[in-house]
């Protein structure tokens, strides 16, 4: 799956359209407890979460992780964004919860590892 099909899926807006969101995926992960992500995730393309502060770019880029969005309408800052396009990380938001964006995924094929 591609970011741009993520996008579409769960209806996001893209934050950072200048990365390249023909970028393929195949597993991703919902948390909003980055010690648990940086615990137990492993080869994870994309992170869901709610949890809004730049701490959530820097564990997606320590975890090669190349897009992240985040649910329940939450937009990042100016900082965070600026650690996105850095780190050539793709970034989405979306109205939608972090239960139904997994959901979703799911059933259109994406998998966590």
């Amino acid at each position: 799956m591609k970011i741009k099909d993520i996008a579409e899926i769960i209806g996001a807006e893209i934050l950072t359209p200048e990365i390249d969101t023909n970028t393929e995926v195949h597993t991703a992960c919902g948390s909003d407890m980055m010690s648990d992500v940086l615990a137990y995730v492993k080869d994870q393309a994309v992170l869901i979460t709610g949890l809004n502060n730049p701490q959530v770019i820097r564990t997606a880029n320590m975890m090669d992780m190349v897009c992240v969005v985040y649910a329940r309408g939450k937009k990042p800052d100016q900082l965070s964004i600026d650690l996105a396009r850095e780190n050539n990380i793709c970034v989405l938001s979306t109205e939608k919860s972090m239960f139904s964006c997994c959901g979703m995924l799911y059933e259109n094929g994406l998998r966590g590892a």
